[in-house]
C-alpha cells in the first residue's frame, strides 16, 4: 500500500467526503452538510489521502473537554486493512489536541466491526436509544471513554 496521509479537512474537500458518505450510510450527509462542518469552530474532521485521492474521514464536535463523534467512514476498497483503526487514531489525536479529555458516540449494535474498532480505543457501552436510527428503526448504542 502507498503511503497513507492526514490533514484537516477543507471546504474543498467536501465532494470526495461526500462520496465516501454516501457508499457508507443508509442516510449519507450531503455535500453541503461536510462544506458547512468545514468551516464549523467546534467541529474537528480530518481526512486520509492515499496517492492523492481521499479515501477516509472521521469528524468530531469539541465542545469544553468532550469530543462527540459525528461520523467515521473509510472507502469500501479499503475496508478491513486497518485504515480505520489509524484514522479513528488520529482523530482521537486531534481531539486531544483541541482539550478534549473524553469522546462518546453512537453506534448501531449491528456494527460490530465498530464496535471492537472502539472498544479497542477504551470506549464502552454505557446504554442504549432506543430507534435512533430513522431509515430502520435500529437503535444506538451509546458508547463513552471519559479518559483519553
Amino acid at each position: 500500500m502507498s503511503q497513507l496521509t492526514f490533514r484537516a479537512m477543507t471546504q474543498d474537500d467536501a465532494a470526495a467526503v461526500a462520496a465516501i458518505e454516501e457508499q457508507s450510510f443508509a442516510m449519507p450527509w450531503k455535500r453541503e452538510d461536510f462544506w458547512r462542518e468545514a468551516k464549523n469552530e467546534l467541529a474537528t474532521y480530518i481526512v486520509g489521502e492515499l496517492d492523492g485521492k481521499i479515501v477516509a474521514y472521521a469528524g468530531a464536535w469539541v465542545s469544553f473537554n468532550q469530543a462527540e463523534v459525528m461520523s467515521v467512514a473509510v472507502a469500501p476498497e479499503l475496508r478491513g486493512q486497518g485504515v480505520g483503526t489509524i484514522l479513528f487514531g488520529e482523530l482521537i489525536k486531534a481531539v486531544k489536541a483541541r482539550g478534549a479529555t473524553a469522546i462518546t458516540l453512537e453506534v448501531r449494535p449491528s456494527n460490530t466491526a465498530a464496535i471492537k474498532l472502539y472498544k479497542n480505543f477504551g470506549l464502552r457501552s454505557v446504554g442504549r436509544r432506543k430507534g435512533y436510527y430513522l431509515d430502520n428503526g435500529e437503535d444506538a448504542l451509546i458508547m463513552w471513554n471519559t479518559r483519553l
